[in-house]
């Protein structure tokens, strides 16, 4: 008895000399639609699914293969001598490979103008059916879903005659990873239709991404890595973005640029954000983005080199000229102008991203940043939502010393946002606009205060200082009196909060809470 197989795609890539090479290998072709259309007028012996199951295509084409007499066939366990006799009592014969892959959902939701009725209608159900039998049953049938296996099946059939176990079991875990994203990229569509709330933590979270490139390696070189990109994803993301001159991005790279763009968009003025190691070491903001810059490398002149930029404007020639001064890994911006490509191509290895400005409103309550922040344990993940929350200076509760000016709590205002993205523990002291001093990741939140204290130094005079955290002793508030520090920001909420107000009111410095932290692991 001839060997058969069930050719259907909707990616027709190298069908045609797959079908020719099965059937000189002595296959029967079966076929369905528009693939037997094109086998059939390039001269290939097909023959039609109805032929095979002796009833019409339905339901304009809805209902081809859903039939007894080809499911059978797939799923007939041949060395039970029950189900072959039951196929031969059927009239039914075995189909022996199965090669599938499904309508283009994907491209057709993605399509500008596609209705939603046209999207339902390229929801494929008896192909992943087909895919799912046979892959159930690959200890007997081939499946194959990705044209670039017909070559490797092909080699195998012209040396042994056969499919081989190994092959057959790899093609089969290959065809169910497939018809699982396929499900995973519908529910998805079909949730942002919904208009799923930022808030929802769904039981369970299906997480899909599509490989966008293997990386050289991850945080250090015995470590391999690889970038990957959640569906329509938008061009402000990271993985939307576009790398448009310098070396390949390393997986450290990436992971700097995330907190460099997280940051740069927390600003509505023009900003700069310079990043080492995922923490802002300089941030500035101006009436330009030239003078952004300059504000943000000047607050920290030697932690910059090596670093990461990123802008919330445009990347112009003067910024350019400013940038190249400086040993840089990447600049990511909205946009570069000519004259600023022009000037920055003469550094090769620096790495330009361009990543759009986000609008306001899409996907979580500011726009910015994706629906939720998942990290990997071991057995497991951790998801929460964005840390995105509308804050204002005006809202916030004054605890101590004298009334805030409005320019008093602007600046409060940028210090808190420059604290929301420094490692906790986290102390940020700006003053006009940029930072002076930054304590990121200490143990203890004095330390963290004691080192942005003294990188600010002098310029701590009449500066303004951020805790991503509440005070758990007085400590903190005696060395920024000490230094000089105007105002404080900080969450509140410690059972020692009294002693902190008090030593600001002796001090004569105003501290407010948000009631919010921001802490950042």
């Amino acid at each position: 008895m001839a060997r058969r197989a069930l050719i259907s795609v909707s990616d027709k890539t190298g069908i045609k000399g797959f079908v020719q090479e099965l059937l000189g290998l002595g296959f029967e072709v079966i076929s369905t639609g528009r693939t037997a259309q094109l086998l059939t007028q390039s001269g290939l012996p097909v023959k039609q699914v109805s032929d095979v199951t002796g009833f019409p295509e339905i339901l304009d084409g809805r209902v081809k293969t859903l039939q007894p007499g080809v499911h059978a066939g797939i799923l007939a366990v041949r060395d039970k001598p029950e189900h072959l006799k039951q196929l031969q009592d059927l009239g039914i014969e075995p189909i022996d490979m199965v090669v599938v892959n499904l309508y283009p959902f994907r491209a057709t939701v993605d399509r500008p103008g596609v209705t939603f009725d046209e999207a339902i209608e390229n929801i494929d159900i008896g192909g992943p059916t087909l895919i799912r039998s046979a892959a159930k049953n690959h200890r007997d049938v081939t499946v194959v879903v990705d044209p670039r296996d017909y070559g490797p099946v092909l080699e195998e059939l012209k040396a042994d005659g056969k499919v081989g176990a190994a092959t057959r079991y790899r093609l089969a875990v290959t065809a169910f990873r497939h018809t699982a994203i396929y499900d995973a990229v519908i529910s998805e569509w079909l949730l942002r239709r919904l208009g799923r709330s930022p808030a929802d933590l769904p039981n369970p979270l299906l997480l899909y991404y599509d490989k966008v490139q293997d990386l050289r390696y991850g945080e250090n070189p015995h470590q391999r890595a690889a970038f990957y990109a959640e569906p329509w994803s938008a061009p402000w993301t990271l993985a939307g973005s576009r790398q448009l001159q310098g070396k390949e991005l390393s997986y450290n790279n990436l992971m700097d640029a995330q907190a460099a763009l997280e940051t740069v968009v927390e600003f509505e003025r023009p900003a700069a954000v310079a990043i080492k190691h995922t923490n802002p070491c300089g941030v500035a903001v101006a009436d330009g983005i030239a003078e952004a810059f300059q504000g943000a490398h000047d607050a920290d002149p030697v932690s910059i080199f090596g670093g990461i930029v990123a802008l919330n404007r445009p990347c112009d020639w003067a910024t350019a000229e400013r940038l190249v001064k400086v040993f840089l890994e990447i600049v990511i911006a909205p946009g570069f102008e000519a004259g600023a490509l022009e000037v920055l191509s003469a550094k090769k290895d620096l790495r330009l991203i361009e990543a759009a400005t986000p609008p306001e409103g899409t996907g979580t309550p500011d726009g910015r940043l994706p629906a939720y922040d998942v990290r990997r344990v071991s057995g497991g993940l951790l998801a929460q939502t964005a840390d995105a929350i509308e804050e204002r200076a005006l809202f916030w509760k004054p605890v101590a010393g004298p009334a805030p000016t409005a320019s008093l709590l602007a600046e409060l205002e940028f210090a808190w946002k420059v604290a929301k993205h420094v490692k906790s523990n986290a102390i940020v002291v700006t003053r006009g606009g940029r930072t002076l001093g930054v304590g990121a990741g200490q143990m203890t939140r004095i330390d963290s205060a004691r080192l942005a204290l003294e990188h600010a130094g002098d310029q701590a005079r009449g500066a303004v200082l951020a805790s991503d955290g509440f005070f758990p002793f007085a400590d903190v508030v005696e060395a920024a009196a000490k230094a000089g520090i105007a105002a404080i920001v900080q969450p509140g909420g410690s059972i020692r909060d009294a002693e902190s107000i008090e030593a600001c009111n002796q001090a004569g410095l105003t501290m407010l809470f948000t009631e919010v932290r921001h802490f950042k692991h």
